[in-house]
């Protein structure tokens, strides 16, 4: 048996999957934790990627994908240290500098550009941020790595030389730094229509040239494994989250997956890129030569466990609760913007309960409200792809909130789709980053053959819920834009 290993270095946790080459059977895996917040010293996620993989559980693997969060800002000096810690994808501060970049160069411009309309989530605005808000390490700034680049290249022996606190692994600073295509296109500064950087814009938000990675073709080895892995080991490009997850489900034709994470995502991938000036569609590449049309929110699976934790319930407890709630959840209506939203662009707006009445506060509609609130905010970006072209005909339902009993029993109704239920326990951004590693391997034209199950729930679709969900964000845009 020929084994490969996939990471997924994701906001919360680094986990680590060990799969048959040959069918993507997942023999052996591992995880460990990342610190909170919004900014995170890169070195936790190194430390966190040699704890997972301790105790020989690289043993034997021949090849080796990361997958991390799109969008976050890694800068090195000219020493390969970093020069703050990294912003990650959630951190809204730069959301001023994403108006800013937008209000100078056009929204169509940038759609055009880059496929997509930046907001505070974008790694470009983030370099506007450092520069306007911390001019000295901006003015440090030698190179910019994004997660999955910066772990990849560790893996490589790539870093400062004698390493740093916290991190004991020195390095080499010249050892060549490389990312993929579906990452670098949620930079703000790579063009999935012409697969070239945009240094321009790197300048324009920054204020001065930096180093990029160089943009690895998807099946390329990129080098060999120089720690942590067996010697010999080789590196697949890596790859962003989301391309990753597409990886790992191997979505068909008119299947458009739908993540409950820490983030909500909608994707689908096509053969043609995409460009929406309205900015709620981020024309993304994909991780094997097409493209990942792609909405996201940042209010999903945490939603559903703030409201568990307020109501002192379990998660199974929580489920229950909104599956006794009728359709609807008796006229209360939850906007989840729990930690601003992107989708639509509101960084700054907070969480809305609308439809208060004695007669329908409730455990059980507080509970429906939540679930409903965050599969509406997916609906829309359903809708949103479709709206550009994209063919849907069923969602494939994964990330952590797909465990929740109550998401799979109202999905189908909100969303207006039949819904297929892959393995809700499969660490699928692993599995695609093993599956690129594979694929590396073989050198073949196309990714391996890694069988995926679904089990298929279809039900009526009830347009109510999103019909009230949408006409309380209407009502309420001028209070969520203050």
């Amino acid at each position: 048996m020929t084994l490969v290993a996939g990471v997924d270095s994701s906001t919360q946790s680094t986990k680590i999957v060990i799969c048959d080459a040959a069918d993507g059977r997942i023999v052996r895996s591992a995880a460990a934790p990342h610190p909170e917040g919004t900014e995170v010293d890169p070195a936790a996620w190194w430390a966190a990627l040699r704890s997972a993989a301790s105790g020989g559980l690289l043993d034997g693997v021949a090849a080796l994908a990361v997958a991390g969060q799109q969008h976050g800002m890694v800068v090195l000096d000219d020493a390969g240290r970093t020069v703050r810690p990294a912003l990650l994808w959630n951190d809204v501060r730069s959301a001023d500098d994403a108006d800013d970049l937008v209000a100078e160069l056009g929204a169509e411009r940038w759609a055009t550009a880059t496929g997509s309309v930046p907001t505070a989530s974008f790694t470009v605005t983030k370099l506007r941020w450092l520069a306007r808000q911390e001019p000295a390490n901006a003015a440090r700034a030698r190179s910019v790595l994004l997660p999955h680049d910066w772990l990849t290249w560790r893996l490589a022996g790539g870093g400062p030389a004698g390493g740093g606190p916290g991190d004991p692994d020195g390095g080499r600073p010249d050892v060549s730094r490389t990312t993929d295509r579906g990452d670098a296109s949620g930079t703000g500064y790579w063009s999935p229509a012409t697969g070239g950087y945009l240094p321009d814009l790197v300048e324009t938000a920054l204020g001065h040239p930096v180093e990029l990675p160089r943009v690895a073709g998807p099946r390329e080895v990129v080098g060999e494994a120089a720690r942590l892995a067996p010697p010999g080991t080789l590196l697949a490009p890596g790859t962003g989250d989301n391309m990753a997850a597409a990886l790992g489900i191997c979505p068909s034709p008119g299947d458009v997956v739908v993540s409950v994470g820490t983030s909500g995502t909608i994707f689908a991938t096509t053969e043609h890129p995409t460009h929406d000036p309205d900015g709620l569609v981020a024309g993304f590449a994909d991780a094997t030569g097409r493209f990942l049309p792609l909405v996201c929110t940042l209010n999903a699976a945490r939603v559903l466990t703030t409201v568990a934790d307020l109501l002192g319930v379990s998660p199974a407890g929580f489920d229950a609760l909104a599956l006794a709630a009728s359709p609807g959840a008796g006229g209360l209506t939850l906007l989840p913007f729990l930690d601003g939203e992107r989708t639509p662009n509101l960084p700054r707006a907070r969480g809305l309960l609308a439809g208060l009445t004695r007669g329908n506060l409730s455990r059980e509609n507080l509970a429906r409200a939540a679930v409903e609130g965050v599969l509406c905010g997916l609906a829309v970006g359903v809708d949103a792809l479709r709206r550009h072209g994209v063919e849907v005909r069923r969602a494939l339902l994964v990330g952590g909130g797909a465990r929740s009993r109550a998401i799979r029993a109202v999905a189908p109704a909100v969303l207006g789709l039949p819904v297929a239920l892959p393995d809700p326990g499969t660490e699928w951004v692993a599995r695609g980053a093993a599956r690129q590693a594979a694929w590396a391997l073989s050198g073949a034209a196309e990714p391996p053959d890694w069988p995926v199950s679904a089990d298929l729930v279809a039900a009526e679709p009830d347009p109510l819920a999103r019909a009230a969900f949408l006409e309380v964000l209407d009502g309420a845009l001028p209070l969520l834009r203050r």
